[in-house]
């Protein structure tokens, strides 16, 4: 799961900084400007939680296989195919069924980081200092 974190958090990180250039340079003026914030909010969210994937995978080569580790991480990818993927529907389409999906992936990013807290609460020490 380690390589598939960093792969999935890499690419994560490369699409949400296209997709960003994307809304600065090519939907600028063609969309509302509502919607135009929706999809670069999709954006920054979507940065965020490729950086927390990837802080995921490097904890998993300290505490392999750690169960709430990997969930949080799972979560982390669907709270950005849920969260994002719905915005940037929203935003090009203007089909506002897509809306309703957005919480969905925010309950998984917040489940997500609470994972990840409990992760850390519950880690044995590596060493000195922890």
């Amino acid at each position: 799961m380690v390589r598939i974190f960093i792969v999935v958090g890499a690419l994560a990180g490369l699409l949400a900084v296209v997709l960003g250039a994307f809304a600065a340079h090519g939907l600028k003026g063609q969309i509302s400007t509502d919607l135009l914030v929706a999809f670069n909010t999709g954006a920054q969210y979507q940065m965020y939680h490729a950086l927390a994937l990837l802080l995921v995978a490097i904890l998993l080569k300290f505490y392999p296989g750690h169960r709430l580790l990997l969930w949080s991480g799972l979560l982390f990818i669907v709270g950005i195919l849920f969260f994002s993927g719905s915005l940037y529907a929203l935003a090009l389409t203007g089909i506002k069924w897509f809306g309703p999906v957005t919480p969905m992936g925010g309950l998984c990013f917040m489940l997500g980081w609470l994972l990840l807290a409990c992760a850390a609460i519950k880690f044995k020490p590596l060493g000195p200092g922890d």
